[in-house]
């Protein structure tokens, strides 16, 4: 449940009246307009999905903050707790159909659930400021909010509490085992308690990633196809030993980096990543038979950049946290920057 949706629909609302239909994507209530998402995802979401994961317009993938609603729900209905993060609203709407219930969306900034409840966003001031904003307490008749796993270090549940009299309760990891996590009566399984990060879950980030470094590479390959021209050869001796290796060390700390992540040795990603790079350097420069001196710029320029971007991985890792991150990035920025430079150096000169 750390990426969620919302839902809500026509039901009883307490007082015996029923909420009525009113503008497209909305239910009213004695004038109180609801909006109402529908648990399938449309062709325009999957889409805007895939846009988002190739870092297209991805600042701007949000929705509204506010209470929601699916299906038909009335004022016992469970009330679930998610980011205005639209990738995250999806994932979990997607997996409320047949599911009568309240959305209630934090202002996140657009970030979804781990990564808001870490900075502040998805967090106690926020949530009670939703309640109280949304008028929630006159809704339903209880007084629990199933709030995502992942958002747990930014919320104070007895704070919660005290200013609201709300409490909180947490469901599963994945938004897949929402609907088992209700039938249970809100009792989650040791298995939707644990955080995994597995092979699809490694590859689900890697087209970020990829799209990230083709920003730079992309840019330089039309530079150098630009450059052959001018000079009277062939676009495809942009092909040269050099961009074949650059091209192999994004996709050695992007796709490979995250795929075989456990099997790496180090617990440090900068290390995988540069273990990585450094067998690629190794292997393209004995094949391309380069000469000492390009041959020791691809051995400090490529391990480099494979390190560095498989230090990408992690802000979506369970392999570390923030400390860890923070100690990685001050441990092996300098030298990652000064391998590069030196590299650079070599080939070019």
């Amino acid at each position: 449940m750390g990426k969620e949706s919302g839902q809500c629909g026509t039901s009883c609302c307490g007082s015996g009246e029923l909420l009525s239909t009113g503008p497209a994507g909305t239910r009213t209530r004695q004038g109180d307009t609801v909006p109402v998402v529908q648990a399938g995802l449309t062709f325009s979401d999957r889409l805007g999905g895939w846009k988002v994961r190739l870092g297209i317009g991805r600042g701007r993938y949000r929705i509204d903050p506010g209470l929601y609603a699916i299906g038909a729900p009335d004022r016992g209905s469970p009330v679930l707790v998610t980011a205005n993060y639209k990738l995250s609203f999806d994932s979990l709407r997607k997996e409320l159909s047949d599911i009568d219930a309240w959305i209630l969306v934090l202002d996140t900034r657009g970030i979804n659930v781990w990564c808001a409840a870490g900075k502040g966003t998805f967090g106690t001031a926020e949530l009670v400021s939703s309640i109280e904003s949304s008028g929630l307490r006159d809704r339903v008749t209880h007084r629990t909010l199933i709030l995502p796993q992942l958002g747990a270090p930014g919320v104070a549940g007895y704070e919660v509490k005290r200013l609201t009299g709300f409490q909180t309760v947490y469901g599963p990891v994945r938004a897949s085992d929402i609907k088992r996590f209700l039938a249970a009566g809100m009792k989650a399984t040791p298995e939707m308690r644990l955080v995994q990060f597995r092979l699809k879950d490694r590859l689900a980030v890697v087209p970020t990633d990829m799209a990230e470094a083709a920003k730079y590479i992309l840019p330089y390959l039309i530079l150098a196809a630009a450059w052959h021209l001018v000079r009277g050869g062939s676009w495809l001796q942009v092909l040269s030993p050099t961009s074949v290796m650059l091209i192999g060390a994004v996709l050695t700390g992007t796709l490979f980096a995250a795929a075989l992540l456990p099997w790496i040795p180090f617990r440090s990603f900068a290390l995988k990543g540069w273990t990585l790079g450094l067998i690629w350097a190794l292997s393209a420069g004995a094949l391309y038979r380069l000469e000492l001196s390009a041959f020791a710029g691809a051995l400090l320029l490529f391990p480099a950049v494979s390190a560095f971007l498989a230090l990408n991985l992690t802000g979506s890792s369970t392999f570390t946290s923030q400390t860890g991150v923070n100690k990685e990035i001050r441990w092996f920025a300098r030298p990652i920057a000064a391998s590069a430079i030196l590299g650079i150096l070599f080939l070019v000169f």
